[in-house]
């Protein structure tokens, strides 16, 4: 047989139904049924066809048990999915605090911006996640950061209508190109 003329074989079945269970258990944070598989050799970094890894999906759906399991065999914090988005950012995004700060003990860069992407001071300003703000300045952050568009926190909060983020990052007497 020549292995130059081989295709790549479809997928298994009953893989692909194990594969989407898997990812549903991080949805919809089975942290106990995770460690289990994670034990057993579950890469803790598998990710679906988007490039959402578990972690990104645990993190997302706001599931501390599952995030922590994760991050506890070894899921990279800062892996990013297709859309050039961390579980960090998006956490920062949907405004679950406890999962921002289990991320940030666990190592997630508090500043990092994926090419193409936005950190995760951005996505807390635009979504006028205060809370948030404050804990990534606190890590010390640099607030006149430009994203991929050449927009910074305090920019991107202003055209999300975010009035208080923007108010906090005025404060700091960041970066305003339209000011």
């Amino acid at each position: 047989m020549d292995p130059s003329n081989t295709t790549p074989s479809s997928p298994d079945p009953q893989f692909l139904e194990f594969a989407q269970e898997v990812f549903q258990l991080a949805r919809t944070g089975d942290a106990p049924m995770l460690t289990r598989l994670l034990a057993k050799g579950l890469p803790p970094d598998m990710s679906n066809h988007k490039g959402d890894t578990l972690l990104m999906l645990a993190a997302y759906h706001g599931q501390v048990d599952a995030t922590k399991a994760l991050l506890e065999a070894g899921a990279e914090p800062d892996r990013y999915n297709d859309m050039a988005q961390t579980p960090l950012g998006a956490t920062a995004f949907k405004g679950y605090v406890p999962i921002v700060d289990l991320l940030l003990s666990h190592g997630a860069r508090p500043d990092f911006a994926p090419p193409g992407g936005k950190t995760p001071l951005m996505f807390a300003a635009m979504f006028n996640r205060v809370d948030i703000v404050e804990m990534l300045l606190a890590r010390g952050v640099d607030a006149d950061a430009k994203s991929s568009e050449g927009l910074s926190a305090l920019e991107l909060a202003r055209s999300m209508g975010a009035t208080d983020t923007a108010a906090r990052l005025e404060a700091l007497g960041g970066s305003d190109t339209a000011a």
